[in-house]
C-alpha cells in the first residue's frame, strides 16, 4: 500500500471510529485516576495516574498542544497528511482585542490572553475536544468524532458554553473579558500539514470557514449555532432566536440559532 494511501487509512481510522491501539489505550487508561487527560488516548496528566504512566511508558503531556500527550503528538509527526471527517469544531473570538491591547502593556495582555487560553483548554479537556490552534484572540477546536464520540455537537456547545460562563459571560458581575462564538458541523479535513519537517494538527475546508464566519458574526456572550449543529446535537430550538446570515463566500443565507449568556 502506497503511503499515501496508509497515512490516510490512519487518519479515517481516528477520526470516525477510533484507531484500535488508540481504543486499547484508552480502554487501559480511563483505568488509572487523574486529570486532565491526552483527549486522544486518555493517558492522565497529573496524579498518581499521570505519574506511573510517565516513569513506566515515557508518556507525559505534549509541549506543543495542550489536549495531547507526546506519544498521541508523534501520529501527526509520523502520519503526514489526513482524511475527511464530519465532525463538529468551535471558534471562540474575544471581542475588542485592539482597543484591550492598546490600553494595556504587552505583557498585561499576554498575561489576559494566557488567562482566556487557560479557560479554553480547561473547557476542552472536559469535553473531549482537539486544540487546533490558538492565534491571537481566537481558539480553534476540532470535534472529531472518532475522538470526542458521536456526540460531538452537544459537546461542542457545551465547549463553548464553558468558555463564555468562565469568562464571566451571564454573571453578575459581567464578563472580565468580552468573547463570542460560533459552532458548526459539516465535513472538513483533518491531518498533519507542515513542512521542513515541522507538523501540526490541522482542519481545512469550506466547513471551518463557515465555523470562523459564525463565531466573527456572534456578539459578546452569545454562541452562533448553526442549523447543522443543532440539528446533529438534537438541541431543542424553540424559544431560540433565529437569524439567516449572508456570509463571504456562502451563496446562501445560513441558518443560525443564538445562544446568549449575558449580554454584549
Amino acid at each position: 500500500m502506497a503511503t499515501d494511501d496508509r497515512n490516510e487509512q490512519v487518519w479515517h481510522m481516528v477520526l470516525h471510529d477510533g484507531h484500535p491501539m488508540m481504543l486499547r489505550k484508552r480502554w487501559l487508561f480511563r483505568h488509572l485516576p487523574a486529570n486532565p487527560r491526552c483527549n486522544m488516548c486518555l493517558s492522565p496528566f497529573s496524579g498518581l495516574g499521570g505519574s506511573l504512566v510517565r516513569r513506566l511508558l515515557h508518556i507525559e503531556r505534549s509541549n506543543y498542544n495542550p489536549t495531547l500527550c507526546n506519544t498521541c503528538e508523534d501520529l501527526v509527526r509520523n502520519y503526514p497528511g489526513g482524511a475527511e471527517v464530519e465532525m463538529s469544531m468551535l471558534f471562540a473570538d474575544v471581542r475588542g482585542s485592539t482597543a484591550l491591547a492598546e490600553g494595556m502593556t504587552p505583557s498585561e495582555f499576554s498575561r489576559l490572553m494566557d488567562r482566556y487560553y487557560t479557560i479554553a483548554t480547561s473547557a476542552v479537556e472536559h469535553t473531549g475536544g482537539l486544540i487546533e490552534k490558538f492565534v491571537g484572540d481566537n481558539a480553534t477546536v476540532l470535534f472529531p468524532p472518532g475522538i470526542s464520540g458521536h456526540d460531538h455537537a452537544r459537546r461542542a456547545i457545551a465547549t463553548a458554553r464553558h468558555i463564555l460562563e468562565h469568562t464571566g459571560h451571564g454573571s453578575a458581575q459581567g464578563p472580565w473579558l468580552r468573547v463570542g462564538a460560533g459552532v458548526h458541523t459539516g465535513n472538513a479535513f483533518v491531518g498533519s500539514i507542515g513542512s521542513g519537517g515541522v507538523s501540526q494538527l490541522t482542519a481545512l475546508g469550506d466547513a471551518m470557514n463557515a465555523a470562523a464566519r459564525l463565531s466573527g458574526k456572534a456578539a459578546a456572550g452569545e454562541i452562533l449555532i448553526s442549523q447543522e449543529t443543532a440539528t446533529a446535537a438534537d438541541l431543542d430550538t424553540s424559544g431560540m432566536e433565529r437569524r439567516d446570515l449572508e456570509l463571504k463566500g456562502k451563496t446562501a443565507p445560513m441558518t443560525v440559532y443564538v445562544m446568549k449568556l449575558g449580554a454584549a
